[in-house]
């Protein structure tokens, strides 16, 4: 089952992460965020700027999940991470290594592939060795 419809802000941060163009926005006040963001939650500052997400980031914290629910289920087992990219936190899987040699520290690159069960797609990380 494929979900056909757009979120044009989280869409577009796919789009451009596919393209090898990742961003995040910043504030004036220098918090980053993801998009789709149309202020600064902290401030309520509208003035949001695109800046280039840093090409690696590091590992804060993971888990592997064997039991899935229907949109994961034929991706189980998988490792979720959240990954430090300096100004903003990722949330999304970590591919093309083995679960159990996933570490907290370890420098990984953002990508976008498709999940096996939905076919949508979503944020992966990818060591960089």
């Amino acid at each position: 089952m494929r979900y056909d419809t757009r979120d044009d802000g989280y869409d577009d941060f796919l789009d451009a992460v596919e393209e090898g163009e990742p961003y995040y926005l910043e504030s004036p006040s220098g918090d980053g965020w993801l998009p789709p963001r149309v202020c600064d939650p902290k401030t309520g500052e509208r003035k949001l700027v695109e800046k280039e997400l840093p090409a690696t980031g590091e590992v804060v914290t993971h888990t592997t999940t064997h039991v899935a629910g229907p949109d994961f289920a034929d991706d189980a087992p998988y490792v979720v991470a959240i990954v430090s990219f300096g100004p903003v936190s990722v949330t999304g899987q970590v591919r093309e290594v083995d679960p159990d040699d996933v570490e907290i520290g370890q420098e990984v690159e953002i990508g976008v592939e498709q999940t096996e069960t939905t076919g949508d797609r979503v944020i992966v990380f990818y060591p960089t060795e």
